[in-house]
């Protein structure tokens, strides 16, 4: 992993990280939180705390991005995550923080989204103008990530300034 990746796994549990490895990966998911104004890190803890069992959820993520940009790994690439639903085998996710209810990811997460989807892409070859990078949306019809569903625009700069960073 790139050396700003913050590795804070979560425990093996049947909740949030079933420890069941992942076949070829295909594409890149993107998320966002739905919780604004939150952090990586509470995210994160968040996913951990589903290993209790208390709640008879099912959630995580590969990534957690945070309003300051950060990144923070809570399920090593490989193993599967429970983000994506029928496709948690088949792809990596990455979940977004943003600061308000309209779902836009602030300066400081988008540049950390790019830098990491481009890492990604390059790791599994995977091309992010052709069904390499997907939003949840495009899996389940949800309206996940908000902003890049309800601002087409925005979503097809975000890949563009992927395929951009790879270019580099």
């Amino acid at each position: 992993l790139p050396e700003y990746v913050d590795e804070q796994y979560l425990t093996v549990n049947p909740h949030s990280r079933p420890g069941k490895a992942t076949g070829d990966i295909h594409a890149v998911v993107i998320h966002y939180v739905g919780n604004p104004g939150t952090t990586a890190q509470q995210n994160r803890d968040y996913f951990e705390d589903l290993a209790s069992g208390e709640e008879d959820v099912y959630m995580s993520s590969n990534f957690v991005i945070g309003l300051n940009g950060e990144v923070i790994a809570c399920v090593p690439l490989g193993e599967v995550a429970y983000a994506s639903n029928n496709r948690n085998s088949d792809t990596i996710s990455i979940e977004n923080c943003h600061p308000d209810e309209t779902g836009k990811f602030n300066d400081a997460t988008y540049q950390s989204l790019v830098k990491l989807t481009g890492w990604l892409c390059r790791q599994y070859q995977l091309d992010p103008q052709n069904g390499g990078v997907i939003r949840h949306h495009e899996v389940t019809g949800k309206c996940c990530p908000k902003y890049f569903v309800e601002h087409e625009e925005a979503w097809k700069q975000f890949l563009q300034d992927v395929d951009a960073w790879l270019k580099k």
